[in-house]
């Protein structure tokens, strides 16, 4: 409470923002920047929209700690209509390549457990509202099941995680 006159939110391209350089305390996202094709750009738009020392943090969908064979990552993908995914070296990079002291850059440990989570929720409790989402397809619930269940079993073998990363933009 009180901060009404002191936080501002912009819709806006996340890769062009057009906001002015320097103009932000702070940059965060919540596992959604798994959805943006250009992760450089986007990386690079955050660190110039911030003030020195300003502060760029987040989580997303990342490739986990023992990586994606080919054929997983292009059904994982897929699925989930991502046009790609970073891992945690890669947004680090993209950080420091930016101009940022990586101050936290971790995989949330976190993920494995809301995954198994959301799936006992659509097949023991939400299973009526799935299938009106889908119109009632027998046959997409079924494959949506699958794949999530696809996803179920990357997850708990470190193959895609969540992870936390917050960075300082350099003076």
């Amino acid at each position: 409470e009180g901060l009404s006159n002191k936080i501002s939110f912009t819709l806006a391209d996340v890769c062009d923002s057009g906001l002015e350089d320097a103009s932000a305390d702070f940059v965060w996202g919540e596992d959604a920047w798994c959805y943006v094709v250009d992760k450089e750009k986007l990386i690079s738009e955050a660190v110039r929209i911030i003030k020195p020392a300003g502060v760029v943090a987040f989580t997303d969908w990342i490739e986990g700690a023992k990586g994606l064979s080919d054929e997983e990552a292009e059904r994982f993908l897929k699925f989930m209509k991502f046009p790609n995914a970073q891992d945690l070296e890669g947004y680090r990079n993209l950080l420091e390549t930016n101009g940022c002291e990586v101050v936290n850059a971790e995989f949330t440990g976190r993920f494995a457990p809301y995954v198994d989570l959301y799936l006992n929720m659509l097949n023991m409790q939400l299973t009526y509202d799935a299938l009106k989402l889908v119109g009632f397809d027998q046959e997409l619930m079924q494959s949506m099941a699958s794949e999530m269940t696809f996803m179920q079993r990357l997850v708990h073998a470190d193959k895609i995680a969540q992870g936390l990363f917050v960075a300082r933009k350099k003076s």
